[in-house]
C-alpha cells in the first residue's frame, strides 16, 4: 500500500488521536493521524498531550467525560484522557452467531453492537450453530444474506468440514471462507456431524491440495463416552466427564495428520496445559500448528464454581487453577498464540435447562462484550503487560486470517481503533449486556478496564450503537 505524505499541520478531514496509544507494539504518548480510515502518520504528541478531559481512574467513571473533541474547519482532534490508552481494533476469530435458524441464540445485529461495546472491530463467524450450517457455498450465501447491513463491525465466515462435504472443500474455500472448522467428538447439534479418523485425514490431506487451514475442536470421542456420566448439579462431576485425557488423544492425532499432509491446523479452546508439551515438541519439529485459548479459562477456576451453575458450563470445560496458571505461563512461554472469546451463546432457558443440571444444559460461555476486560482484569494481578494482551487479542488473531491491516496501529494500517481505560473498574450486570439473552459467566463480577469509544475504519460506531444508527461493518472474504 502506498501511502501519501502528510504534512505536519492537520489538513481538512483529517482525525487526529492525542494521547496515550499502543504504537507497534509499545505504549507511547503520539498524535495518531487518520485519512479516509487509513492511519496515514504517527508522530509525537506534545508536551501534555492526552492532559486534557481527564476522567480519573476511579470506580464506574461517568461516560460523559470520556473524550474531549475539537472540530475546527472539518478538522477532528481527539484528546484521550489521562487514564485511557487509543489500541487496535480486536480481532476475534472464534465467534457463532446462530443467525439464521437460531437467531434467538443470537444475531447479527445484538452480536456485534456487542462486539463493538467491548472494542472487537473484526470478528470471523463459526460454521454453526446456525441452521443451515455454513458447510456448501449455497448455504455461507444464506449467512452472508442474513448478515448484509446488520453487522455493526466487520465479519468474515469460517466453513465446516463435515463428513458430507469431504471432497468439496475447495468450493467453499473459493467462496470465501477464511478456513475450516471440524469436531473430532459430536458438536452438540445434529446438523454438524464430527469427523472420524479416516475423515480428519481425508479433511487434511484435502485441504493441502489447496492450501487450506484446518480448525480442530479438539476432544477424542472414546475418551469422553468412557467418562460419561449421569450428570446432575455437581460441577466436578461434568469436569470428571471431559477429562485433559480427551484433548491430549484428540491432539496427538492431529499433530500426526499435520506431521504427514503438511497442512496448517489450529487448536481451539485450548483448556487443558496437560496437552502442551506435545504441542510444544510438535512446533519446535516446525509442524504449522497454531494454538489458541479464551478468556473463561484465563479468568475463571474450578474451585470458585458451585455445584448447579451452569452458566460456567462450556466444552472443554473451566478447569482448576494450577491448570489457568499454567496457560498463562504457556502464553508468555509463546506455546499458545491468541485469546479469542468462542462466544457460544444460547437462550436462558437453554442454558438453564435442567435447573441446574450438567447434563442437560447447554454448554458455552458468551463473552464477547467482555473479552478484554476479563482478561486484563486477570492479567493485571500477574503483572503482565496490557500490550501484551493486545498481542494475544488483535495482532495474533489478524495475523490468523491474514488480516494484516488490523490489529495493530502503525502507519498503512485500517483506522480500527478503540480508546480503553485500563484502570477503570465496573461490576458487570449481565442485563445491561449487548447480547442477545441476558446469561454471563461474569455476572457479578468486578472487572476492570472499560472500553468506551470504537471507531471502525475512522468512524466513531460506538455512540452510533447506542442511539440504533445505522450498520457500519462490512463482510469479509478471504483474499489469499
Amino acid at each position: 500500500m502506498t501511502i501519501p505524505p502528510v504534512s505536519p499541520e492537520l489538513r481538512k478531514g483529517e482525525l487526529v488521536f492525542r494521547g496515550r496509544a499502543l504504537v507497534e507494539g509499545a505504549i507511547r504518548n503520539a498524535d495518531v493521524v487518520v485519512i479516509d480510515g487509513v492511519i496515514r502518520e504517527i508522530r509525537d504528541a506534545g508536551s501534555g498531550a492526552g492532559a486534557s478531559a481527564s476522567a480519573g481512574a476511579g470506580f464506574d467513571t461517568p461516560p460523559g467525560r470520556l473524550l474531549n473533541r475539537q472540530v475546527r474547519h472539518g478538522q477532528h482532534v481527539i484528546e484521550l484522557a489521562d487514564d485511557e490508552v487509543l489500541i487496535p481494533g480486536l480481532v476475534d476469530t472464534h465467534v457463532h452467531i446462530n443467525e439464521p435458524g437460531r437467531t434467538e441464540w443470537e444475531g447479527f445485529d445484538t452480536a456485534t453492537r456487542a462486539a463493538a461495546a467491548g472494542g472487537v472491530t473484526t470478528l470471523i463467524d463459526m460454521p454453526l450453530n446456525s441452521i443451515p450450517p455454513t458447510t456448501t457455498p449455497a448455504n455461507l450465501a444464506i449467512k452472508q444474506a442474513a448478515a448484509e447491513g446488520a453487522v455493526h463491525v466487520d465479519v468474515g465466515f469460517w466453513g465446516g468440514a463435515v463428513p458430507e462435504n469431504l471432497g468439496h472443500l475447495r468450493e467453499l474455500h473459493e467462496a470465501g471462507v477464511f478456513g475450516f472448522k471440524c469436531f473430532l467428538a459430536p458438536s452438540g447439534v445434529d446438523e454438524f456431524g464430527h469427523l472420524d479418523g479416516a475423515q480428519l485425514e481425508a479433511a487434511l490431506e484435502e485441504l493441502a491440495t489447496f492450501g487450506g487451514r484446518l480448525l480442530v475442536h479438539a476432544e477424542d470421542p472414546i475418551v469422553l463416552h468412557a467418562h460419561e456420566n449421569a450428570g446432575g448439579p455437581g460441577y466436578a462431576d461434568f469436569v470428571a466427564s471431559r477429562p485433559p485425557e480427551a484433548e491430549i488423544v484428540a491432539i496427538r492425532r492431529v499433530i500426526d495428520g499435520v506431521r504427514r499432509t503438511g497442512t496448517p491446523a489450529h487448536i481451539l479452546h485450548l483448556s487443558s496445559a496437560a496437552s502442551l508439551p506435545e504441542l510444544r515438541a510438535a512446533r519446535a519439529e516446525g509442524l504449522p500448528i497454531t494454538v489458541e485459548t479464551c478468556p473463561h479459562y484465563l479468568a475463571l477456576a474450578s474451585e470458585d464454581i458451585a455445584d448447579g451453575e451452569t452458566q460456567y458450563k462450556c466444552a472443554p470445560p473451566i478447569r482448576d487453577e494450577a491448570n489457568r496458571d499454567a496457560l498463562w505461563r504457556a502464553l508468555l512461554d509463546g506455546d499458545i498464540d491468541q485469546i479469542v472469546t468462542d462466544h457460544s451463546p444460547s437462550t436462558t432457558e437453554l442454558k438453564f435447562a435442567g435447573h441446574g443440571d450438567f447434563g442437560v444444559a447447554w454448554g458455552g460461555i458468551a463473552g464477547l462484550q467482555l473479552g478484554l476486560s476479563a482478561v486484563w482484569t486477570a492479567a493485571a494481578e500477574r503483572g503482565i503487560p496490557l500490550e501484551l494482551v493486545l498481542g494475544w487479542m488483535a495482532e495474533t488473531p489478524a495475523r490468523l486470517v491474514k488480516l494484516h491491516d488490523r490489529g495493530v496501529i502503525r502507519v498503512g494500517a485500517r483506522a480500527d481503533l478503540a480508546v480503553f481505560a485500563p484502570d477503570a473498574r465496573r461490576t458487570i450486570h449481565a442485563a445491561e449486556l449487548l447480547h442477545k439473552n441476558p446469561v454471563s459467566a461474569f455476572d457479578g463480577a468486578e472487572l476492570r478496564g472499560l472500553v468506551r469509544r470504537t471507531w471502525l475504519a475512522g468512524r466513531d460506531i460506538l455512540p452510533a450503537i447506542d442511539l440504533d444508527g445505522d450498520a457500519a461493518g462490512h463482510l469479509l472474504s478471504r483474499s489469499s
